[in-house]
This record gives C-alpha cells, sequence and structure tokens, in this order.
C-alpha cells in the first residue's frame, strides 16, 4: 500500500546541466561518507531521513500533454514496462529491469516496518493533443495536469512536447517530481500522491537536458551520441524520467533517502551526476554499449527489443555509484 502521510511538498528537480556536473562530479563518483577514528563525517553524505518510501503496487500514469507521435508514446511505454519484468533471467542483459532492481536496497537497509517490497506498472494515459491550458505552462498548471491521474496508489507522470514552454524548463530544470493532495479523503483524511514532470527539450534546450545526446552547452565538449531510439529529445526524457523515478520512490515526501540539503536534495540517481557507464568523467559518459547496426550508445535493454540510456544509481549498500555497465 502506497504511503497517505502529510508531508509537506516540496518539489525536486532535475537538471542535466554540464555546468552543474562539473561541480558535483568529482564528490559523486567517489564513496559519499566516511566514518572512523580520526575521519571526519562527509558534510554531503548520502543518507535516509526517517520518511516513508513508497510501496506496494504503484501504477504509473501517463498524461501526455500537447503533440506526440505514435512512435515516441512508445518509446516511454515500452520503458515503464520495462521496469518490472515478471523475469529477469529471461531478458537481455543488462535490462531495464536489472537497473531498476537495485531500488530494492534503498528497502532493504530500512530496518524497520516501513520496509516493504515495490511493483511498478503501466497505468492509464490521459491524452491533451489540444494544449487545453496553453503552450505555456508555470508549475501551477502541471500540478493541475497531474491531478488528472489517478490519486491512489500512483505516481502520475506529465509529459510536455517540445513545443510547450514550463516555467523554468532549460534555464534552471528538465523536469521535476513532487506530491499533491488527494481530492478523495480516506478516513476523513486527505492523502498525498507523487507526481512527475519531465518536458521534451529537443528543441528548446538539447545542450541541456538532452545531453549525451546533443553537444553539451557548458563544460568539455565532445560529440554527441547516437540516441539508441533516433530521437533525441525522448530518449533525453528517458533518462529525465528514469532518474525522477528513483527519486520519487526513494524521496517521495522530501524526508526519503537524499544527500546535501531538503530545500536542493541529491537523490539517488541526481547523486551521480553524467554517469552511465564506467570510466565517466566531466563530459564523457562512460564506456557504454553500441548498437553495431545503428552507432547509437545505450546501457539497457527494454521491452519489445528496445535499448536505452540509463543514469547511475547511488548503491546504498556501497556508498558509491553503480552503473550497469
Amino acid at each position: 500500500m502506497a504511503y497517505t502521510g502529510y508531508a509537506t511538498p516540496i518539489k525536486i528537480s532535475i537538471c542535466i546541466l554540464l555546468l552543474s556536473l562539473l561541480l558535483n562530479f568529482a564528490s559523486a563518483g567517489r564513496v559519499l561518507s566516511k566514518t572512523g577514528q580520526g575521519q571526519e563525517q562527509d558534510p554531503m553524505v548520502f543518507k535516509y531521513h526517517n520518511g516513508p518510501l513508497l510501496t506496494g503496487k504503484i501504477s504509473i500514469n501517463l498524461i501526455w500533454y500537447g503533440r506526440f507521435n505514435p512512435s515516441q508514446k512508445a518509446i516511454v511505454t515500452d520503458f515503464i514496462t520495462s521496469l518490472s519484468s515478471p523475469s529477469l533471467s529471461s531478458q537481455v542483459q543488462p535490462s531495464v529491469a536489472t537497473w531498476w532492481k537495485n531500488i530494492e536496497k534503498y528497502y532493504t537497509k530500512i530496518k524497520s516496518k516501513k520496509s516493504s517490497s515495490l511493483h511498478l506498472f503501466l497505468g492509464n494515459q490521459n491524452l491533451d493533443e489540444n494544449y487545453s491550458l496553453g503552450k505555456s505552462l508555470k508549475m501551477q498548471q502541471i500540478e493541475q495536469l497531474a491531478a488528472k491521474g489517478d490519486q491512489m496508489n500512483a505516481i502520475n507522470v506529465v509529459l510536455t512536447s517540445s513545443d510547450v514552454v514550463v516555467d523554468g524548463f532549460c534555464s534552471s530544470k528538465c523536469g521535476t517530481h513532487s506530491s499533491l493532495r488527494s481530492r478523495a479523503a480516506i478516513k476523513g483524511k486527505y492523502p498525498r500522491f507523487a507526481y512527475i514532470w519531465v518536458g521534451n527539450s529537443e528543441t528548446q534546450c538539447p545542450g541541456q537536458c538532452a545531453w549525451p545526446f546533443h553537444q553539451p552547452v557548458y563544460g568539455p565538449q565532445s560529440p554527441p551520441l547516437i540516441a539508441p531510439n533516433n530521437d533525441v529529445g525522448v530518449d533525453g526524457m528517458i533518462i529525465n524520467l528514469a532518474s525522477l523515478l528513483a527519486g520519487a520512490v526513494t524521496n517521495p515526501f522530501g524526508n526519503g533517502y537524499f544527500q546535501g540539503p531538503a530545500v536542493a536534495p541529491l537523490e539517488a540517481a541526481a547523486a551521480c551526476p553524467g554517469i552511465y557507464g564506467k570510466g565517466a568523467y566531466p563530459g564523457y559518459a562512460g564506456d557504454l554499449l553500441v548498437d553495431a547496426t545503428t552507432g547509437a550508445s545505450y546501457n539497457a535493454h527494454g521491452s519489445n527489443g528496445r535499448k536505452y540510456l540509463l543514469p547511475a544509481l547511488y548503491d546504498p549498500s556501497t556508498s558509491t555509484c553503480s552503473t550497469l555497465v
């Protein structure tokens, strides 16, 4: 059963800005905490803050705002269905499901009754192709859209098309996650549900929100990688969506797992910026797999023969950033 607490909502954003990457990379790529005699604890230690995580069966409901073609929708829905495969052994490895299985470490590390299992599945989809709120949105309107999805045991994901301008998009964030209070009461109380927003940066800021599939705006300049699904904007959205999903389940209400201050936390994936494979360094995503036919770079196999590039996840059991390849 999903948590139904009443924590103060905190918007947590992700932005693949190379300037931020350069500033944070050194701390993210090493052990983030040290303990022992004669050693000081790292002030930026990644830790659990005693709040609830999302548990049980959680539907991921998609709210498509603007124009997405069928191919773009399929890239996203195949990614969602790839997260919880019935059998990891039957998949080509490394897989999206194997990447997501690392999230279990956040649950097993909690030695209390708060710890439980989590299963994500693709829920309902809402189409808003006529831009009912216009093509320039404030975060309040993103919340309006998020409220259109189911509000019990759910994460509602708002996806805005490349021609939709969202307040703060590109300048400070590529997406965000937070929580909203449900409209339906349960035993006289109105529980919160998690939501995510991710924008398509293809025409607005691919060098910021779709790196490494586009030349970066800041930092070391290296040739962009070929996107695994041949769509720079949506393949970039997958990176951001994956990172925000990891944050949404392990820090849904601002008091779960994170590093740094609660107002600007680094979460499960955001604590490992710019790392996709072993050997990564600023401006270089790491040693990745390459499709022999298309030349596209990836690190995970998904449903329907898909390939994806997914961010490294912080491993709470080893205090390091873990990659699939």
